[in-house]
């Protein structure tokens, strides 16, 4: 016989939990169980939230949270060292790895109770320890006690590849264990991660090596933000290698051997794999649930979130949708929503935001602004060495682009410089709401900060519009009106 669950919200053992049928059960307490969980229940609904390991997921233990930690220290002793070009002389830097690491673990330690099961009761959430598994549509299995479920969420993450052939690779989840800085690193992969780790540990004081089978850097991005990223690598002393692959590597002597694809040779202490990452859903009981994958093992989802069953939704890296944090919560929140409430919203996929925390930070939304004329859209663009802040600040290398629509409409930005990811919020909004360059260019902004030079290019394209037309033809005739009268 069903039972209610208990009335204050609280941890359950697998026992209590399946004496209750349970309005949403969600598997997975990462970024999109956690938002998913917490939206349900502010939602009135009956939650379980099932996590088998850390409440918190990959990015606060081994992903967001302490990669900007590590960042935030490496930042520190190049701005120490770069001190000289404003007319400060800081002196010889020392790095205290542990010190940074300890930092690192504070910055977890900090975060993490935002997280725990007990905060998670205070918003409604019923939380469980254990691994689950579907037994079937509308059940799934926790320690052999099977639990029921109205709707359910899978929100189980994914994993780091990590590349054949190489003995006691580092990746983002075991990066964080060191006690050492390593005196030579090698990184493989140049997307977000491997970019972000390369710079980070070289300026730390690792010798870095990245490698990279692409061409460029950073290929998702608009290619003259890779050239500028690629640049700050080599400055910072990072060996770049694209257009590359490891082909043998040796471990001996606590050290690997690698063989590239080029001919040379690079001995690292440390190898760190930023290939990108995997969906495992292994002992889910998929099948059971109805639930299909894709070929990548991706859970299949519709615009809804909904999956081949449609009691269970899944969000978060578990699906092939964009795999970021602020996607993971935003898209959870939705499925959690259409859940509960019986609804069909549906996510959006063109107004994605995204940013990679290199020095300069990488940031982007929507259409590529490398597009340009070719999908009948205008690019305007503001160079940073334009930009009184940048000036000031004698950071000068970036720019701001925006791509805009026939209709005059931001449809997509690139940024390129000191603090892009704060910039970009302004331009994600324009996308979103399908704001129009004279609309921004309407908006009056604080001088000088780093956000005026989207406004500076959306003022130059709002006035050139102003030259040209039906626009330009109304003001000639209401100057010549005005002269008249005067």
């Amino acid at each position: 016989m069903t039972s209610s669950p208990p009335r204050r919200a609280r941890p359950l053992t697998s026992a209590e939990a399946g004496r209750v049928e349970w309005d949403l059960v969600v598997v997975g307490a990462g970024s999109a169980g956690l938002v998913g969980a917490r939206t349900a229940a502010a939602l009135g609904a009956r939650v379980l939230l099932i996590e088998a390991s850390g409440f918190g997921g990959e990015c606060l233990y081994t992903g967001c949270v302490p990669s900007k930690a590590l960042i935030a220290a490496a930042d520190a002793a190049h701005d120490a060292r770069a001190a000289a070009r404003l007319g400060v002389h800081a002196g010889e830097v020392r790095v205290d790895f542990p010190a940074v690491m300890a930092h690192v673990k504070q910055a977890i330690a900090e975060i993490e109770p935002v997280d725990s099961p007990e905060t998670l009761a205070e918003t409604g959430v019923h939380t469980l320890r254990g691994r689950a598994r579907f037994d079937g549509h509308r059940s799934v299995v926790v320690e052999g006690v099977g639990i029921r479920f109205r709707d359910a969420l899978i929100a189980t993450g994914s994993s780091p590849m990590v590349p054949p052939g190489i003995d006691d690779v580092l990746t983002n989840e075991t990066l964080w264990d060191l006690t050492e800085l390593p005196e030579t690193l090698m990184v493989i992969g140049a997307g977000a991660v491997g970019c972000e780790i390369a710079q980070a540990m070289a300026r730390l004081g690792s010798r870095v090596t990245l490698v990279h089978r692409g061409e460029r850097v950073l290929p998702k991005e608009d290619p003259a933000a890779s050239a500028l990223v690629m640049a700050a690598l080599r400055a910072d002393g990072v060996e770049v290698r694209v257009g590359t692959t490891v082909e043998t590597a040796e471990h001996t002597g606590g050290r690997t051997l690698a063989r590239l694809s080029d001919g040379t040779t690079v001995i690292a202490d440390r190898v760190l794999a930023a290939l990108g990452r995997r969906v495992d859903t292994t002992g889910l009981g998929l099948d059971a649930a109805g639930v299909e994958v894709d070929d990548s093992g991706a859970i299949r989802v519709d615009r809804t979130l909904a999956t081949s069953n449609p009691r269970i939704r899944a969000a978060g890296d578990a699906t092939p949708l964009p795999r970021f944090t602020h996607t993971a919560g935003m898209f959870a929140s939705v499925a959690a929503t259409n859940a509960v409430l019986g609804l069909t919203r549906r996510i959006r996929l063109d107004d994605v935001p995204r940013v990679t925390f290199t020095s300069p930070e990488v940031a982007a939304v929507g259409v590529s602004t490398a597009v340009g004329e070719s999908a009948g859209l205008r690019v305007v663009e503001t160079g940073h060495d334009d930009l009184d802040r940048a000036i000031a600040e004698n950071l000068t290398a970036g720019f701001t682009r925006l791509a805009v629509d026939r209709k005059g409409r931001v449809v997509g930005a690139t940024i390129v410089g000191p603090r892009a990811g704060e910039s970009l919020g302004e331009l994600s909004t324009a996308v979103s709401l399908g704001l129009t360059v004279r609309a921004l260019a309407g908006v009056m902004h604080a001088y000088p900060t780093y956000s005026d030079a989207g406004w500076n290019a959306a003022v130059r394209d709002a006035q050139s519009a102003l030259r040209h037309g039906a626009v330009a033809a109304v003001i000639r005739l209401l100057r010549r009106v005005r002269r008249r009268r005067t």
